[in-house]
């Protein structure tokens, strides 16, 4: 059979991977060195001669990412915005204009502002969700476009063909986070993304013990890029940490649904609760992208976020659940609430934050794998107790 042609759940355990021909050990070997002995000078073996270039676990977790997004191509880097970053520098020259949704993440924006604006790069932060923003927004020196789809933390939903078309009319790069909604959910190469990045810290690790980043593609040309800022930069992940991934993606499609259900099951008790002022979930009928999500995604993820109308009281929420755990990060199997306004985001200006719906009250809610029955019951106490 066709390794391409096989299920999810196949691929995830499989691709990019094989026992290894020596011991036949099923799982990928660790490869825990920094260089290797060369035949001749010049003459490395197959293509290995410097770890930071090359390392035969990492050749592993970027085969297997890309099929898991129906790539071609990957590329790992150590951490989510070192994977931002190299799409910037592989992409954008100085003087060229980047648009980027309004709600990302709070360390993107913080990279754009303090990081890139210096070197020449524009940029305007614009809501993804609405189209017509996303066109208005394009100048003739745009070169890229990045999203998230569902944002961070306020759940935005992007039409990602959309956006694409919008993109390439342009002569510009569709990005795409999908860290999110993992490739269990959505696969925005399927709808004309030029490139998928992940935080694989989060569901594609899914076990909130190390740090990482990876870009997928099925253009030769931004790969060779990728591969470039691996070389020349070389934020570049461990090997350890590549095996950690590789270990996370063989469960993610038995996670995923279990970490949709238990979400489900939060929101029930979030929507229409009296110490609730509103919910944001894209499985949600009032969620204003609900029927782009029902089309663009398998399911609808496990990040919920909800507004507790003050600073005070979602502070107070967060010290009083029991079974979520006050902490930043997000996918792993244990659930977690933070307060994005004084946490992820906090280096967002509170003007912007205040703009996109990110308030002091905002609550982020990583719902993992527990008993759903019990993290239902630790939301209910927690707001019984505000």
């Amino acid at each position: 059979m066709d390794p391409a042609a096989r299920r999810f759940g196949t691929r995830a355990i499989h691709a990019g991977q094989r026992p290894d021909p020596t011991t036949g050990a099923i799982m990928m070997p660790i490869f825990q060195t920094s260089t290797y002995v060369q035949d001749a000078v010049g003459s490395p073996r197959d293509g290995y001669d410097y770890a930071r270039v090359r390392n035969p676990t990492r050749d592993a977790l970027q085969a297997n990412l890309a099929a898991l997004e129906n790539g071609r191509y990957g590329a790992a880097f150590s951490s989510g915005l070192a994977a931002t970053e190299a799409i910037v520098k592989t992409v954008l020259n100085a003087g060229d204009h980047l648009i980027c949704g309004a709600d990302v993440y709070g360390g993107v924006d913080r990279m754009l502002r303090h990081v890139w604006e210096r070197f020449g790069v524009d940029f305007d932060f614009v809501n993804t969700g609405d189209l017509d923003q996303v066109r208005a927004a394009i100048r003739p020196e745009t070169r890229l476009i990045h999203v998230e789809t569902p944002s961070n933390p306020t759940m935005t939903i992007t039409d990602i063909a959309a956006c694409a078309a919008i993109a390439h009319e342009a002569g510009a790069v569709l990005s795409v986070d999908n860290t999110f909604a993992t490739p269990f959910l959505q696969r925005p190469l399927d709808d004309g993304a030029d490139v998928v990045m992940h935080s694989t810290t989060k569901f594609l690790n899914g076990h909130s013990d190390m740090i990482g980043g990876a870009l997928l593609t099925n253009s030769g040309e931004l790969a060779e890029g990728f591969h470039f800022q691996q070389k020349t930069s070389g934020a570049i992940p461990g090997p350890f940490d590549c095996w950690l991934v590789l270990r996370g993606t063989k469960t993610l499609h038995l996670r995923m649904p279990a970490h949709c259900r238990n979400a489900q099951r939060v929101v029930d008790v979030l929507q229409g609760h009296d110490e609730v002022e509103s919910v944001r979930y894209p499985g949600l009928e009032n969620h204003p992208q609900h029927a782009l999500a029902r089309r663009q995604m398998r399911d609808f993820g496990s990040m919920v976020s909800f507004d507790l109308g003050t600073e005070e009281r979602a502070n107070r929420f967060a010290g009083l659940t029991e079974v979520f755990q006050l902490a930043e990060s997000l996918g792993g199997v244990e659930s977690l609430v933070s307060i994005p306004f004084s946490m992820t985001h906090a280096s967002v200006p509170d003007e912007k934050k205040r703009e996109i719906g990110l308030g002091p009250g905002l609550v982020r809610l990583s719902v993992g794998v527990e008993d759903a029955d019990d993290l239902a019951e630790d939301i209910e106490q927690a707001l019984a107790r505000l």
